[in-house]
């Protein structure tokens, strides 16, 4: 029953985009650590293939689900495509060995911090309009 109240809102998209920005912000952190490091090769999260597995799994979530039987459960082993967003390895990019500037991997951090921090305050709110609805105070 949770599990369907949670899925029926943007909850489970906006936990991917959580987990794939604060990953790509760690990676992002050391890549500034490393600037100085000899032979260090740059790192990154590819966004636009992040992207494209998020709405592939948003699409699968907005066709039919199979009818059960009320009370019949799901099958929890079956992975659901939005739980597979964030498992793919091909996701590292390793640049070429040019060194990236200061400057680009700090925009880098900013933009990705503000989507981290979108993310976050859209699941907020979700949580409160959830909380609202269960306490039934309108």
């Amino acid at each position: 029953m949770l599990n369907g109240l949670f899925n029926s809102t943007t909850i489970p998209v906006m936990e991917q985009v959580v987990n794939f920005t604060e990953a790509r912000q760690n990676i992002l952190a050391g890549n500034i650590a490393n600037l100085n490091t000899p032979g260090y090769e740059v790192q990154d999260l590819s966004v636009g293939d992040f992207q494209e597995r998020l709405a592939h799994a948003i699409q699968c979530r907005r066709q039919p689900e199979v009818y059960r039987s009320p009370g019949e459960p799901t099958d929890p082993d079956e992975p659901t495509e939005l739980a597979e967003v964030s498992k793919d390895p091909r996701n590292i990019l390793y640049h070429d060995k040019s060194n990236v500037g200061l400057e680009f991997q700090v925009t880098e951090m900013v933009k990705n911090q503000i989507q981290h921090n979108m993310a976050l305050a859209i699941m907020s709110n979700q949580f409160r309009l959830l909380q609202t609805a269960i306490s039934e105070r309108i």
